[in-house]
């Protein structure tokens, strides 16, 4: 069977820590949508890593870690991080496997993201610009390379047919920046590519299934970030939901046993888009210095705001979240009052379902307040030792949403984590 875990909010959870957490009881760890615009990260050797591509299990010796047919992969990037595992004693080539259908993001993708983004102005989206969207849109429009694609003679002859015609975008864009540094690197990083365990996914991970595997799917960005149900237009170019898991790694729906949703005690989001909960004030400063909220992946400061469990409640009935994991419950340690969101008041009227479009109405959130604990929470490690306080914190968002919380992160480290039992 297949444990799917993910993120609820608009991506930075945490989700690699928790995945790291889980893995040892995994024989598979599968990446199964997003690309190098994902950034999970974990504390190994009580140092700081950040995975963009490569699953989370990689660090554990007798894990295997796919990267599923659903991603688009940046032989770059890939390269760069293989090079960091290593920097910690790892063979990464001994349990990364690649799907011969994962899609390629070329040096032109990354030129493309980038004039589609400066010419719209002030209506950006707050892209990564690391070609993402270019990507599957080639995909979609049956245009794209794939992983497979490599490991043929006239590979060179395909890219610069693909090239010429993304030269003729880029030309009516007014791009006319040199790649050809990027296109080097590019090339460097598929001869790279071609030493791995380049194979059938779907087969692949069909067949440890059959033999009774577990397999643990590892989402990137989060749900409110999806392509049909998040806060569009800013989102990602892939279905982060539960569901892409079944295109994203070629199993069946009922091969999905487990979904383990993962949210922040608080919420952020990198970028532009729809924020309902977010503060502009010496809260919302004091959120992101006490949780140190910059992009794992651009470094940029991510808007902070209370936790929005009308957002949250939404996301979980579209994954069927079976279980919660809260991160970062420390940072609130020492805040006094504590606020979650409960209702949008939209044109006065009380309404406790996602809108249509976030970024066409105004939304003002109604809180319900909570005592804050006012406790050091990080070298906690029983639910029984958790203030009275949290726990009232705790049930309540569990009442809200119907689902229960089950673990709780309450540091950095890889093994501040606290079950409820």
């Amino acid at each position: 069977m297949v444990d799917v875990l993910l993120g609820l909010q608009w991506g930075d959870e945490g989700k690699g820590k928790i995945v790291d957490y889980f893995a040892p009881a995994y024989n598979v760890i599968a990446r199964f949508q997003g690309g190098p615009n994902a950034g999970h990260t974990l504390y190994v050797k009580d140092k700081k890593v950040v995975l963009h591509q490569i699953p989370s299990g990689i660090f554990h010796d007798n894990i295997i870690n796919l990267i599923g047919n659903g991603v688009v992969l940046d032989p770059v990037t890939l390269k760069r991080e293989c090079e960091t595992v290593a920097s910690f004693g790892v063979d990464y080539a001994k349990n990364l496997y690649i799907s011969e259908r994962t899609n390629l993001i070329l040096p032109t993708h990354r030129a493309l993201d980038k004039a589609s983004e400066a010419l719209k102005g002030n209506d950006k989206i707050g892209s990564t610009l690391k070609g993402i969207g270019p990507a599957y849109m080639d995909k979609t429009g049956r245009n794209a390379l794939r992983v497979g694609d490599i490991l043929d003679k006239n590979f060179t002859s395909q890219y610069i047919r693909l090239r010429l015609k993304h030269q003729k975008l880029l030309d009516s864009m007014q791009f006319h920046e040199d790649i050809s540094a990027w296109e080097d690197d590019f090339f460097e990083g598929i001869e790279f590519m071609r030493r791995f365990k380049i194979i059938n996914g779907e087969y692949f991970i069909n067949e440890k299934i059959s033999e009774g595997k577990k397999v643990l799917a590892e989402g990137a960005q989060g749900s409110m970030l999806d392509v049909d149900f998040g806060t569009f237009p800013f989102v990602t170019s892939s279905n982060t939901i539960s569901a892409g898991v079944c295109t994203g790694l070629g199993v069946a729906p009922q091969k999905i046993k487990e979904v383990i949703g993962v949210t922040k005690a608080y919420c952020t989001r990198v970028g532009s888009g729809p924020f309902p909960t977010e503060l502009h004030d010496q809260v919302g400063d004091e959120l992101r210095k006490t949780g140190n909220e910059f992009g794992a992946t651009t470094g940029r400061p991510r808007r902070c705001g209370w936790i929005d469990l009308v957002a949250l409640k939404f996301a979980c009935m579209i994954n069927g979240v079976t279980q919660l994991v809260m991160t970062k419950a420390d940072v609130l340690d020492a805040f006094a009052e504590l606020k979650v969101c409960e209702d949008y008041s939209i044109n006065g009227k009380l309404q406790q379902q996602v809108p249509y479009q976030m970024v066409k109405l105004p939304i003002d959130p109604v809180y319900t307040s909570f005592k804050g604990w006012n406790t050091n929470i990080t070298d906690i490690t029983s639910y029984a030792s958790v203030p009275g306080a949290m726990k009232d914190y705790i049930n309540h968002i569990n009442d809200y949403l119907g689902a229960e919380i089950k673990y709780i992160s309450n540091g950095p480290g890889r093994d501040q984590i606290i079950p409820v039992l």
